[in-house]
């Protein structure tokens, strides 16, 4: 009878409001194989991946996840042919702007990480009046990665640091991770519990490498424009099936 009442439960359902990870980051992958498996060019592939950013949202704010961080642009797309860049660069503003009014009506936060003065004028404008706008929000803080990698964060994490120490404001014997972390652009925001990634790639393509150490990670086999609520829920679910052990064993848990 139970397992009968399980089945007929949505995922969502299924998932335990105590036990809600904190923070899931996702690599939005799939965008152009997407659109040329429908005989499109690839900016109608990150058109279309515009609503599933809005499903991955909503599905955050449903759910009550206080963290969501996207894979929006790597410092290795810059490498794309110009028209692409110049797309997304467009999308991006448009997205926000459109988007706005949902961000106050679920008081959502939005943050961004990455090389942010690399963009185009006219986004960066965009971008920080939709930070200044919302930084009151006290719902879910979705944090857009632009221009983002990893090891350039943490080279720069380092050279920071390296300079305090040369110029004798810090002792190399207080570096730990607690004061690297809070060099990286992600201080003040808890490391990922979940890592998403769609496409059926299974790689990390240098995201978020120092704060992942720990996130359970899962490897999705649709395109991004087909990512749905019910796939963050499922991968909610299926993390709170897993032990995270930490170093331990079981029994020390």
């Amino acid at each position: 009878m139970v397992e009968k009442l399980c089945l007929q439960m949505s995922v969502k359902e299924q998932i335990d409001q105590s036990k809600l990870p904190e923070h899931i980051a996702i690599i939005m992958d799939g965008n152009g194989r997407w659109a040329k498996e429908k005989g499109e060019m690839r900016v109608f592939g990150h058109q279309n991946g515009v609503t599933a950013v809005r499903e991955a949202l909503e599905a955050a704010v449903e759910i009550g996840l206080p963290y969501l961080t996207l894979y929006a642009f790597s410092t290795e797309n810059w490498s794309r042919p110009q028209s692409e860049v110049n797309a997304l660069m467009e999308l991006l503003v448009n997205s926000l702007n459109q988007e706005l009014p949902t961000f106050h009506k679920h008081r959502i936060r939005v943050n961004s990480i990455g090389r942010t003065a690399d963009l185009p004028e006219h986004c960066q404008g965009t971008l920080r009046q939709t930070i200044e706008e919302t930084k009151h929000h006290t719902g879910c803080t979705l944090t857009l990665a632009l221009s983002y990698g990893s090891r350039e964060e943490i080279l720069s994490a380092t050279k920071r640091l390296a300079e305090q120490v040369q110029q004798g404001h810090l002792q190399i014997q207080e570096i730990d991770e607690k004061l690297f972390s809070a060099h990286l652009y992600t201080e003040g925001m808890p490391d990922p519990d979940i890592l998403i990634r769609t496409s059926g790639e299974e790689r990390i393509s240098n995201y978020m490498l120092w704060q992942i150490a720990y996130a359970e990670l899962f490897f999705l086999p649709i395109l991004w424009p087909e990512f749905t609520r019910e796939h963050l829920f499922q991968c909610i679910y299926d993390y709170q099936t897993r032990e995270r052990r930490f170093g331990k064993t079981s029994e020390q848990l």
